[in-house]
């Protein structure tokens, strides 16, 4: 999120400049190429060509071993979080409180860190819950790939074997955490927004 929100905050700041192109097209390519594909990818790339990084394993869980994978599940939300961020502050920063604030002479970096950013968050916020539940449900093509273990092996592995019991347990269990990171987003939400109220 501080990544896609970061890229998302200069690409508004630098609007039509080659840092905006730049990042909106990191962006954009993040966006339409799915984890299935990005993850062969930078194994071919890191792995398998220069050797930087291991190409999959567990390994007791050695941080090596888990930057590939977290980079191939996050990549694709990281570009959303910066498209939507570009979005929403280039329309905050045009706002009249905002015209305000820098007819009073205030440096950019204060309004944009006191005055602009949170409500440039709110639609970030509003993505972040089903991102999460797409992060859950998408490790499992991540796990396969990589050969973690983890919900997704578990969960194919229990539908393979007829596992119904255990199928049904970490539906149950994705369906809470769904609830869960929702409600925690709708929080937030109000937080950041005292004008929201549940």
């Amino acid at each position: 999120m501080v990544l896609g929100v970061s890229a998302g905050v200069i690409a508004a700041l630098k609007q039509n400049t080659k840092w905006d192109f730049a990042v909106m097209g990191v962006a954009m390519t993040g966006v339409v190429i799915p984890s299935f594909v990005v993850a062969p990818l930078l194994v071919m790339i890191f792995a398998i060509t220069l050797h930087w990084l291991p190409g999959g394993g567990w390994n007791g869980g050695a941080l090596q071993y888990m930057i590939l994978p977290m980079v191939a599940l996050s990549l694709a939300y990281i570009a959303s979080i910066a498209r939507i961020t570009r979005g929403s502050m280039i329309e905050v920063l045009h706002s009249n409180f905002i015209r305000t604030a820098r007819a009073k002479g205030l440096p950019m970096r204060r309004i944009i860190l006191r005055h602009a950013l949170k409500p440039a968050l709110l639609p970030v916020l509003s993505y972040m819950g089903p991102a999460f539940v797409g992060i859950i449900t998408g490790s499992m093509v991540i796990e396969t790939i990589y050969g973690l273990p983890g919900i997704g092996q578990l969960f194919v592995n229990g539908a393979l074997n007829r596992d119904y019991s255990l199928v049904l347990s970490l539906t149950i269990l994705v369906g809470a955490l769904t609830i869960l990171f929702n409600a925690i987003v709708d929080v937030l939400y109000a937080v950041i927004d005292p004008k929201i109220r549940y």
